[in-house]
């Protein structure tokens, strides 16, 4: 967010295409929206330099782990406020937790905004508070970003990126390619909230519920895991596409076959009456603060003791278990144990469900 920032006073109403032109107006915007929400406390010495990179110390870093990690997400999600956050909690919270899925220690994020002309500028301020109380309570600093503007009807109010960088422990080794036969398969807690919020947020059907969006920070919760299970074979969260999407992406990665117990599934009597109206599948609803974790069988309870002690955890379980491949099915593949007791294969998800949710 480099600007040469001014402290003459630009009049801010609406979003127009001089808060993207780099001049007298985008500095006021910098200054009074996204200065003053990430550094309030003046503890942000990387953002307040205003520099157009923010700049860190490799010994620092290097006391905390010996690998770096990095990603980045985009956010488009509709409406931009809905029950249990708004997109700017939502672009925090992704991208920490695709670092936390790694095993990283979340420690610094950009963010990138594309604003469409007439955007509130009290809409801006909103978005971008509810930024910063979630990296606080993520524990990361927003170091650096950048400002478009673009003219009213080439985006849809406001899309943010965020990219993030976190550090892993030495010994840490997580990923889809782990899971073993044997292993326990465990979920942090009740699945499909976010889908459903955004659903009843846009408010195309006449339908009256209590959800909310799940979105919240996880890695804290993966750190207090880690801390007990330091072997934990695989471990991502489950966004677009849900449950079913993660576990195909296990299996593929693992050649494995992942075998779930659908009496086990913690889903919502709310999400599950709004499925069955709506012909969707919880299993492919997304979710902005739920993980599935593969662990050695011998370490499953005690992790789950951990997790349901974290508020993050509460509702943790077990659902199932990793299976060496065997006929009938000799290929990676997902196998859910129904109520019935009858087994049925859980496939990727084909097309979308829902679009702009996240």
């Amino acid at each position: 967010m480099s600007a040469d920032v001014s402290q003459e006073k630009i009049t801010l109403g609406t979003i127009t295409m001089a808060h993207g032109s780099g001049g007298k107006a985008m500095e006021e915007l910098i200054r009074t929206v996204f200065v003053e929400a990430f550094n309030s406390n003046h503890d942000n010495p990387q953002l307040a330099s205003l520099e157009d990179q923010a700049r860190f110390d490799l010994a620092a870093l290097q006391q905390q782990g010996n690998r770096l990690a990095f990603t980045t997400d985009s956010y488009v999600v509709d409406p931009l406020f809905f029950p249990g956050g708004d997109i700017g909690k939502l672009a925090v919270t992704g991208t920490v937790n695709d670092l936390a899925m790694g095993g990283a220690k979340p420690l610094y994020l950009s963010c990138g905004f594309i604003i469409e002309e007439g955007l509130p500028i009290d809409t801006l301020k909103k978005v971008v508070r509810s930024m910063q109380q979630t990296a606080v309570e993520a524990g990361v600093s927003i170091v650096t970003g950048d400002t478009k503007v673009v003219h009213k009807g080439s985006c849809d109010k406001l899309f943010i990126n965020t990219a993030g960088v976190g550090v892993i422990a030495e010994g840490v080794n997580i990923s889809a390619h782990n899971a073993q036969a044997g292993d326990a398969i465990i979920i942090n807690g009740y699945l499909g909230d976010h889908g459903a919020a955004i659903v009843d947020a846009r408010g195309d059907l006449a339908l009256q519920n209590t959800i909310e969006s799940d979105c919240q920070p996880l890695n804290d919760l993966v750190q207090a895991m880690l801390a007990v299970c330091p072997d934990i074979h695989c471990l991502r969260d489950a966004t677009r596409g849900g449950l079913a999407t993660v576990l195909n992406e296990f299996a593929q990665a693992s050649n494995c076959s992942m075998q779930v117990d659908e009496t086990k599934l913690p889903i919502r009597d709310e999400v599950r009456g709004m499925c069955e109206i709506l012909g969707l599948d919880p299993l492919y609803l997304a979710n902005e603060g739920k993980l599935v974790a593969v662990v050695p069988a011998a370490a499953a309870e005690k992790l789950i003791a951990v997790m349901q002690n974290h508020r993050a955890g509460r509702h943790s379980t077990i659902i199932g278990q990793v299976k060496a491949l065997s006929k009938p099915v000799s290929k990676p593949s997902v196998l859910m144990t129904t109520g019935f007791g009858s087994q049925r294969i859980v496939d990727r998800l084909v097309g979308e469900q829902l679009p702009r949710i996240c």
